[in-house]
């Protein structure tokens, strides 16, 4: 069973169609145990990170999330939310990976919007993908670059397109907005 958290943030219906296409059933669920038991679980997000944060907080997700064994996907605000801290909302995130997040210096159009490419690649959810692929993304923050980046984009500066630490993996492109690469990242994710 694949888990999509429910926390009153993100895109969880296109989480789960995009699942649906790839004729995996998911639940969308903030119940603890059905989360605790589910052979994998997505993070998503979209929204602003001090208030999702705050949703988290009070259902108790915050504190279930980091305890979490099974492979465990962040996608876009998920990501962010699973650093350090971030300049959004000066929010506490979850702490998995030893990261801050930071908004893009507005030397360009912020937000990033739109299809671009990411490299380095050094996580075994890029199997079958080709270097140099392009992903959607969405965002006015980024995560820096650190020794638990997977795979890098350059929008304004480098950053880190996703993350990996022990079970948990992290993209800061939407894999479901992706196309055919994006459906290859997921089921990637459901083999683990």
């Amino acid at each position: 069973m694949i888990a999509i958290i429910k926390y009153n943030g993100g895109n969880v219906n296109s989480v789960q169609n995009a699942l649906k296409r790839l004729n995996v059933n998911s639940i969308i669920t903030d119940d603890f145990e059905l989360i605790q038991k589910a052979d994998k679980v997505i993070f998503p997000g979209v929204g602003e990170a001090s208030s999702t944060m705050k949703n988290l907080k009070e259902k108790g997700l915050d504190r279930l999330i980091p305890t979490l064994k099974q492979p465990v996907l962040g996608i876009c605000l998920g990501m962010q939310l699973m650093c350090k801290n971030n300049e959004e909302g000066n929010t506490v995130g979850l702490g998995i990976f030893d990261i801050n997040v930071k908004r893009f210096p507005a030397k360009d159009i912020v937000p990033h919007m739109g299809w671009n490419t990411i490299s380095d690649f050094k996580s075994n959810l890029f199997s079958e993908i080709e270097e140099e692929s392009d992903l959607y993304f969405v965002h006015s923050y980024y995560c820096e670059l650190s020794e638990s980046t997977t795979s890098v984009c350059d929008y304004i500066l480098p950053f880190s397109a996703s993350l990996k630490k022990d079970n948990f993996y992290a993209m800061q492109f939407h894999p479901e907005k992706s196309g055919k690469i994006g459906s290859q990242l997921l089921n990637n994710f459901l083999k683990l």
